[in-house]
């Protein structure tokens, strides 16, 4: 009976695994983190033993910045075909500009400086909104002509001058503990936060269902415009909070700051496995598809390849991994 018994243990066992492992695959976030690993190693081929560990805090470092303007665009895009914020790159530029020439140094204004930077994300987000809703401006439109509006009171503001932040914030932002960046326990925060909305509150089923359909949502109870409200401000706050982040750990907001994360937070919720469709999103892809962004570009750096060959391989590369994450079958 002892004999039966294992002998029919082992079966099981490894159905368990395959199973594990099948399961596993259907994940479309895991190709993300499957090309970030390669990417580390493979430039790792080109640099020093030591440099290891190095790589890999400045990748969660720059990585964390992206995560959480990805998770803010990940929401917006969630709310169905149609929905993206590109006034992003102009928020996090006004916020981290009217934020540090608010403190201007003074380590004591710290707070007061990220709660105004806090309302600046508020005000932007209410505004988009209001183009959307009253105007009946399409988001693509609307989030694009507001940037302009956003872009241009950064400029009015400080006129081409770079504002340094107070010296004990430019330490924290550029600072670690226990070998993990500052930014990146930020940004684990965040993503937390992001997740248990997601999976654990209504308000992740309200989002989901609003970007399946939000006719049915609506007809199912579901406060569709209450729910496009609070992702479009969230995704305007976590921007500016963002902005405040990265002037202050770049030493300073200039009006070029927030250029490179228009396409940077689409391509990290794409690449991350959440549905340019709408309706499913997850949060670990954003982290993976962040970092591979980082890698790759650290990666074609350290090979030496020129600034035309590493924009085509770098297409290759997110092409391919888009076709995997998004191949039939695969759901979070």
């Amino acid at each position: 009976m002892k004999l039966l018994t294992k002998n029919n243990a082992q079966p099981q066992q490894k159905q368990g695994f395959t199973g594990f492992f099948s399961t596993l695959s259907r994940k479309p976030w895991i190709w993300a983190w499957l090309a970030a690993g390669a990417t580390y190693l493979a430039t790792l081929l080109v640099v020093s033993s030591g440099g290891a560990g190095a790589l890999l805090y400045a990748a969660f470092t720059f990585a964390s910045f992206a995560v959480i303007v990805g998770i803010g665009q990940m929401f917006v895009i969630t709310l169905g075909p149609g929905n993206v914020d590109l006034s992003i790159p102009a928020t996090m530029t006004l916020a981290g500009t009217l934020a540090l020439k608010f403190m201007a140094t003074d380590g004591a204004l710290i707070l007061p400086g990220l709660l105004i930077a806090l309302g600046i994300g508020l005000t932007c987000g209410v505004f988009n909104f209001l183009l959307i809703l009253l105007l009946r401006i399409p988001p693509i439109i609307a989030t694009l002509s507001s940037s302009f509006l956003f872009q241009s009171v950064a400029i009015w503001s400080n006129r081409g001058l770079r504002i340094k932040p107070p010296p004990l914030l430019a330490d924290f932002s550029t600072g670690g503990i226990l070998g993990i960046p500052n930014i990146a326990l930020v940004a684990l925060v965040v993503s937390i936060l992001a997740w248990v909305v997601l999976e654990k509150a209504i308000a992740g089923r309200w989002i989901s269902a609003t970007g399946q359909n939000s006719r049915a949502a609506r007809l199912g109870g579901v406060p569709v415009n209450a729910v496009r409200f609070s992702v479009y401000v969230s995704c305007a706050v976590l921007a500016s909070f963002t902005g405040f982040m990265l002037a202050s750990f770049s030493g300073g907001a200039n009006l070029n700051m927030g250029t490179e994360y228009l396409l940077m937070s689409i391509a990290v919720v794409v690449i991350g496995g959440s549905s340019i469709a709408g309706g499913n999103s997850n949060v670990p892809g954003i982290w993976a598809a962040a970092l591979f962004m980082f890698l790759m570009v650290s990666m074609l750096n350290s090979y030496g390849l020129g600034a035309g060959a590493r924009l085509i391989l770098t297409g290759i590369i997110i092409v391919s991994v888009v076709a995997l994450a998004n191949k039939k079958g695969y759901r979070v």
